[in-house]
């Protein structure tokens, strides 16, 4: 993610604990929150009473946070933290500190207090995030930094606009959706264009549109004037169409109907056009899938990296390995350039424009937000992008996964997964389980 994560800090204590030894763990807490990787907001100051913490909330509300963490600095009672979470616009995450098993007296009793408003928030169907280690803990640190991203994610959900052009094909309920669940639970916005609109959008377009993408994809693929040149640069024309679309209006992903319509009824495929899209991080899913949009994006924005939105395509228990492929989408950063980079027609309706690659070798996460058995939750995976030859025509890619490949297919049908997966390159599972947490979704492991 570009922009670092702001989080707003309040320092809750009480004059009937050790204050100076409290003040000192404060200042340590503040310092290791310093040296992370994210934008403080408040002050490191312990907050003894009701009055002065509520004085505080303005600023922290008008700051645009992404989280709120509360330093339990000592016990306190929770009725000041109940009131100051019920109302807070964005989630919140308590620091509970440990204490030294002296014998003696205890000094910050903090994690009592934290445990305290846990309960009395959950009685109100408030849940918030919670940690627990001294400031030197790079563990807990390192959990927090991640919180903190996740906390971003969800409000970039929250500030997202997605269009839908088209409805989703027949018989591929994977990719319908409700748009009312949509902004309840993740905040986006949704507007819908029918494709034949889309298409006649992109046919009023002056060709001159498809020239500096031409230029790009030349650049890109040796074979390209080897293509039906017409029909190439529609896909290119609808590439222009659709940045466009998405720069004037703001939007963060497009899912797309894709077939049969820009076959039929302009005499190109989408495909190619959707590659690009991915490259410049709008991603754009194929057949209206409007989960695989938000999935890709979630993955995206954890990762910092392109997305691909994929189909399991074939599984091969005695070698242990499975293929992930769709047409010709997949990012061109993810090529391995051992192999050809190339431009190609669509397998089925033999028209361009399509991106011809094999997936690099890497580590991959998989991801995908999704409604089988009737319920949202976020699916994920983990494996690795083996080198191996294109197995597919369009973009594919060879992997072995964390479990062996049989035993894969058997949890993924049995969860009831759609077809789409978003995939991207690097270990990105334990911050895309803080975001599942922070949007309430339960996390199916597959692997």
């Amino acid at each position: 993610m570009k922009n670092k994560a702001k989080v707003g800090v309040l320092a809750l204590g009480r004059t009937t604990f050790d204050v100076p030894y409290a003040q000192e763990m404060l200042a340590q807490a503040w310092q290791a929150l310093s040296d992370l990787d994210i934008e403080l907001v408040g002050e490191p100051a312990l907050q003894f009473d009701a009055e002065s913490a509520l004085q505080m909330l303005p600023a922290l509300k008008q700051a645009d946070l992404d989280l709120l963490l509360i330093l339990q600095v000592t016990f306190t009672d929770a009725s000041l933290t109940t009131e100051v979470v019920r109302d807070f616009p964005v989630p919140t995450a308590m620091w509970s500190f440990p204490e030294a098993r002296t014998g003696g007296r205890l000094r910050l009793n903090s994690f009592c207090g934290v445990n305290l408003a846990c309960h009395a928030l959950s009685r109100e169907a408030i849940t918030v995030q919670t940690l627990h280690g001294l400031p030197s803990d790079s563990r807990m640190l390192n959990e927090l930094q991640q919180l903190a991203q996740a906390a971003a994610i969800v409000k970039r959900f929250k500030q997202a606009k997605v269009m839908v052009i088209g409805e989703h094909p027949l018989g591929f309920d994977a990719c319908n959706y409700n748009q009312q669940q949509l902004q309840q639970r993740f905040g986006v916005e949704v507007t819908r264009q029918p494709v034949l609109d889309f298409i006649d959008e992109v046919k009023a377009l002056p060709d001159s549109v498809a020239d500096a993408p031409y230029a790009r994809r030349a650049n890109d693929f040796p074979n390209l004037a080897q293509m039906d040149q017409t029909a190439t640069r529609k896909t290119l024309k609808v590439y222009s169409a659709l940045r466009e679309k998405a720069q004037r209006e703001g939007y963060t992903g497009i899912a797309v109907r894709c077939w049969p319509d820009f076959f039929t009824d302009y005499g190109c495929a989408a495909c190619g056009a959707l590659a690009l899209m991915n490259e410049d991080k709008v991603p754009c899913g194929c057949e209206a899938d409007m989960f695989g949009v938000l999935s890709s994006l979630m993955a995206q924005w954890a990762s910092g990296n392109a997305a691909f939105n994929t189909d399991l395509v074939d599984i091969d228990p005695q070698d242990n390995s499975v293929v992930f492929w769709h047409c010709g989408q997949a990012p061109i950063e993810m090529a391995d350039r051992d192999g050809p980079v190339q431009a190609t027609i669509h397998s089925n309706r033999k028209l361009p424009l399509l991106s011809e690659f094999a997936l690099k070798p890497g580590r991959i996460t998989l991801c995908r937000i999704t409604q089988g058995e009737g319920k949202l939750r976020l699916m994920l995976a983990g494996g690795e992008m083996i080198k191996a030859p294109l197995a597919f025509s369009g973009t594919a890619g060879t992997a072995r996964l964390d479990v062996d490949a049989d035993t894969y297919r058997q949890r993924l049908i049995a969860a009831g997964m759609e077809h789409h997966t978003s995939l991207v390159y690097g270990e990105h599972r334990p911050l895309l389980r803080k975001v599942a947490s922070l949007l309430g979704l339960d996390v199916i492991e597959l692997t």
